[in-house]
Formats: C-alpha cells, sequence, structure tokens
C-alpha cells in the first residue's frame, strides 16, 4: 500500500499541488482567477519556460547548463543596444541573439566533449565569462530609449513597436508570448517524442557507451543538446527584452534557479522519470502561479527565493526516492 501511494504521489502529485495552489489562491483573493491575472501568468512563465526548455536538453543528455541565465542577459543588452544605439532593423534585431545563443552552446560543448571538462564546472565558467562580457559590453549599465551615452549626448534610436508586439501584443486574445511558447512545447514534445534525433538524445542520455555501440555519434547529439539549450536561452531573452522594454543586466539572474526547479519538477509529471518538455512546462505554470500568489497575498519579495529553493527541494527529493526505490527494485 506504501508504495502504490508513493508511485501515485510521483505520478500526480505535481499536478495535485498546482491545483491545490490555484484554489489556495483563488479563495484568497476573488481577482486570481480573473482573465487577466492568469494571462499575465501565462506571459510571465512563458520566458521562463523557454529558458527551462534549454536546461532540459542538457538534462536529457545527462548534462547541465548553468549558463542558461547570463545567455539571457546577453542576449536582452545585446538586443536592447542594436535597437537604442544602432537602429538595426527587427530581422538583424531577432537574429543576432540566436546565433549568440547558438556560440554559447557551441563553447559549452567545446569544453564539455572536447576538452572533457565536467559539464557543471564548464557552464558555471562559462556563466562567469559571458556575465562578464555583457558587463562590461554595457559597463554595468541597463539600456533603454533616450538613455544618455558617455559623451553627454542622447541614444538616437529606441525600441521599435513591432519588437515591443513580440513580448506585450496579444494575437487572437492572447498574449503573443504565450502563443509562442504554446507552439514551442508542441514542437519540441514531437521533435523528442517521434523523431530520430529526439530517441537519439535520450539515448545518448541514458548510457552513452551503449549509445556509441549502436551507432550514434554521441559527441554531435551532445553538442547539438547545448547549441539547442543556448538557442533556447536566447529566445527567452528576446522575449524579456520586449516585454519590459529595456536591457536589463541582471535579466537572466533569477531565471536559473526558476528553470532548473520547472526541469526538475517535470520529472514527475505524469511518473514521467526523465526530463520532458511537457513535464517542464507544468513545473513552470507551479513556479508562476506561486510567484503570482504570493505577490497578491503580498509577500516581500525577497522572501522569494526561499519559496523557489524549497519547490526545488521538493522536487528533487520526490524525483530522487522515487529514481532510488525504481533502482533498488
Amino acid at each position: 500500500m506504501k508504495d502504490k501511494w508513493l508511485d501515485l504521489s510521483y505520478k500526480y502529485g505535481a499536478l495535485v499541488i498546482i491545483a491545490l495552489v490555484i484554489v489556495l489562491f483563488s479563495l484568497s483573493n476573488e481577482n486570481f482567477l480573473s482573465y487577466d491575472n492568469l494571462a499575465d501568468i501565462l506571459r510571465s512563465i512563458s520566458i521562463v519556460t523557454f529558458v527551462a526548455i534549454g536546461v532540459t536538453f542538457s538534462q536529457i543528455v545527462d548534462g547541465f547548463d548553468l549558463s542558461v541565465g547570463s545567455t539571457v542577459s546577453l542576449t536582452t543588452v545585446v538586443v536592447a543596444s542594436m535597437m537604442v544605439f544602432y537602429q538595426l532593423p527587427l530581422v538583424v534585431v531577432l537574429t543576432v541573439p540566436l546565433l549568440i545563443g547558438a556560440l554559447v552552446g557551441l563553447l559549452n560543448a567545446l569544453l564539455i566533449v572536447k576538452v572533457r571538462i565536467p559539464d557543471l564546472l564548464a557552464t558555471l565558467a562559462v556563466m562567469y565569462i559571458i556575465g562578464g562580457v555583457h558587463k562590461t559590453y554595457t559597463k554595468g549599465f541597463s539600456i533603454y530609449n533616450n538613455m544618455q551615452l558617455p559623451d553627454g549626448a542622447k541614444a538616437p534610436g529606441k525600441f521599435t513597436e513591432s519588437f515591443l508586439w513580440i513580448g506585450q501584443g496579444k494575437l487572437l486574445g492572447l498574449p503573443v508570448p504565450v502563443i509562442l511558447m504554446i507552439v514551442a512545447v508542441v514542437v519540441v514534445h514531437i521533435f523528442l517524442t517521434y523523431t530520430r534525433w529526439g530517441r537519439q538524445l535520450y539515448v545518448t542520455g541514458g548510457n552513452q557507451e551503449a549509445a556509441r555501440l549502436s551507432g550514434i555519434r554521441v559527441n554531435r547529439v551532445r553538442t547539438l543538446a547545448y547549441v539547442l539549450s543556448g538557442i533556447f536561452a536566447a529566445i527567452g531573452g528576446l522575449l524579456f527584452a520586449a516585454r519590459v522594454g529595456s536591457g536589463q543586466i541582471d535579466a537572466g539572474a533569477p531565471l536559473l534557479m526558476e528553470s532548473v526547479a520547472a526541469v526538475f519538477v517535470g520529472y514527475s509529471v505524469l511518473g514521467a522519470g526523465k526530463p520532458n518538455v511537457i513535464g517542464t512546462f507544468f513545473g513552470a505554470v507551479l513556479i508562476g502561479v506561486l510567484l503570482n500568489g504570493l505577490t497578491m497575498l503580498n509577500l516581500p519579495y525577497y522572501a522569494f527565493d526561499i519559496i523557489k529553493g524549497l519547490v526545488l527541494v521538493l522536487a528533487l527529493a520526490i524525483t530522487f526516492i522515487h529514481l532510488t526505490r525504481k533502482r533498488a527494485a
């Protein structure tokens, strides 16, 4: 009986907690279930979800990408500078950050796959390098419309309406970031579940030696995972800049822990027992609902990290208890 309850809690615990949290906050504040608030929750988790999808890819190949938060910050200030300083066209503004994200992923892959530095240490080093690069580039200042330049002049450009629409606009009554998030979750789920590359990612993460013996080019697959991680973090940076209308130098700092928590909560959604994009999405929903509800209850913002940490500990505890039992069986 005990094992049955543990299995049920592992499979459905995250979904039950999400439902209970929603009920609790809706009883505490009548505006919690309003359309505007729910849309705001989904809009806010869209950024976390994109970053968490990147972490999911690195987790699938039995790795870990700690550089995603710094990648978000870098791409956010690069986007802002291209519009505010250089007035570049939208297609360039959207393309360059994706290339930067891919390059960060390639750097991670070079250190991990070729140099053979452990993934946590390699991506930690890259996190600090990127953090230093973007703060040096901006001289520690955020970038915004009509900001004053070091020579005393005002910046010539500003965030365009077409770019801001990506983060603030609506399509068919839904916020654009929410639509992009849903499309991304569906596409990545199909990619991981029904394509050869997706299956190779999981096989590689499960047992690299077995994958190599079966003919899978393990190094190429692992490189792909880190490149995709960088690209999705860059998309998160794009959405962040489009949502707030400025380039914040520490935009990605809180997103690392939120995305990691979302990924590990996702392990247990419907008993998946592995990194998966559907679970990651529900993990992001849980984080978003908690932060929004606590804000509506006027809990001090500096206490939010306590809640994030507790969610992460709970997710890790449930996941590893189940995995330990599974191995023992």
